[in-house]
């Protein structure tokens, strides 16, 4: 790693001479920019607004543009002589815990480096201060023709430095939260507790960057003349339309995923989905309809179509033949027909009297048993 900057850690009276690396870098793909007709660069060129000519990098300074357009020079000597006492010191103003540091601050990461033998004591001095009291020291230091703020923890044996961000370079997060008058249930938390716990922890050395590693293959394959790998096909993930629903069912996919391989069995629970805000929709969706008047009938029929025919009685034939139901294909079919007959007879007489119809079914159920016993009376004469 190269040394970006040179300067000492200021440690009360200690001083400490380090240097400065990076401790992260891009693994990103960067493309040229090509003129589409015959696949030429393109590039960019410094020009000078009064000349119209191109300059060197030689010949390119700062200045500060004012509101009127006003452009005052500054030179980067101005700069160096400013009684700035960051300008090649890291100072250390105060030792916190870490959680006191909010992740939202933190910007590009450094590694610091003892600059020579006399540096190693004091270094490991600071290291080892900070190990025990897991603490993490707040700094001022200038980089980049700017002060910046800091944060100095272990990492393994080396000291790392966090650029931080100032305070009022956060912004406020007024306008991006919710409406308060989103409530969430317990119901719906076990849920997401269960899925959280079935999902469990990952290592982070593991991940990599599936983005990238594309990248290289598409390129790759056109660098050798073959297709693109074909994309993957996407995932139909659906619309959530029950939150209960969304979590009970990734909660049991999350369980069959790593069911393979043993792991998160037993750590979640999936909970009956509740008849609340969420369930309100599908059981007005299910729910059956009021049963009418017209819908009595058929429900009638399928009640009169499973009854035997010895429960069969002549009030139900009269009631059946009074609201025009069909005539069932059964063993008193023609029980049913006589008594429907004789009902309508004795209607058309006595206007509608119910109780000529029933007297007419009772006289015609009697005259069909009499009727019966004679007939078997006579076959057991014949038989002796």
């Amino acid at each position: 790693m190269r040394s970006i900057w040179n300067g000492a850690i200021s440690f009360g009276l200690v001083s400490i001479p380090i240097k400065l690396m990076n401790a992260t870098e891009s693994h990103s793909i960067s493309f040229r920019q090509i003129h589409l007709d015959d696949g030429g660069r393109i590039r960019y060129r410094k020009v000078c607004e009064l000349e119209d000519t191109e300059v060197e990098t030689s010949e390119i300074g700062k200045a500060y543009e004012e509101a009127d357009g006003t452009l005052i020079p500054i030179t980067d000597e101005d700069l160096a002589a400013l009684p700035l006492p960051t300008a090649r010191t890291i100072e250390i103003v105060a030792f916190v815990p870490a959680d006191r540091i909010d992740p939202l601050q933190m910007d590009t990461a450094y590694y610091l480096s003892a600059n020579g033998v006399p540096a190693t004591k004091p270094y490991v001095l600071l290291r080892e201060a900070l190990k025990r009291s897991k603490k993490v020291a707040v700094a001022k230091f200038a980089l980049r023709g700017r002060e910046r703020l800091g944060m100095l923890r272990v990492v393994d044996d080396v000291i790392a430095m966090h650029g931080l961000l100032w305070p009022d370079e956060i912004r406020a997060t007024d306008d991006v939260a919710p409406d308060d008058g989103v409530t969430v249930r317990d119901k719906e938390l076990d849920l997401a507790d269960a899925l959280m716990d079935t999902l469990g922890g990952v290592d982070l050395d593991t991940l990599h960057d599936d983005y990238r590693e594309a990248v290289e293959e598409l390129i790759t394959a056109k660098a050798e003349g073959h297709e693109a790998p074909a994309a993957p096909a996407e995932k139909d993930g659906g619309k959530v339309l029950d939150l209960m629903a969304a979590l009970e069912k990734s909660v049991s996919a999350a369980k069959q995923s790593r069911g393979a391989d043993g792991e998160g069995d037993g750590d979640a629970e999936v909970h009956p989905l509740p008849a609340g805000r969420s369930g309100s929709r599908r059981s007005a969706r299910t729910a059956p309809k009021e049963v009418g008047g017209k819908k009595s009938t058929s429900t009638a029929k399928k009640t009169t179509a499973k009854k035997t025919a010895a429960k069969t009685t002549a009030k139900t034939a009269a009631k059946t033949a009074t609201k025009k139901t069909p005539a069932r294909k059964s063993t008193t079919k023609s029980t049913t027909k006589t008594a429907a007959k004789t009902s309508t007879g004795s209607s058309a007489k006595s206007s509608g009297s119910s109780t000529g119809s029933r007297t007419a079914a009772k006289k015609t159920a009697a005259a069909k048993k009499t009727s019966a016993k004679k007939t078997t009376a006579a076959r057991k004469k014949a038989s002796a």
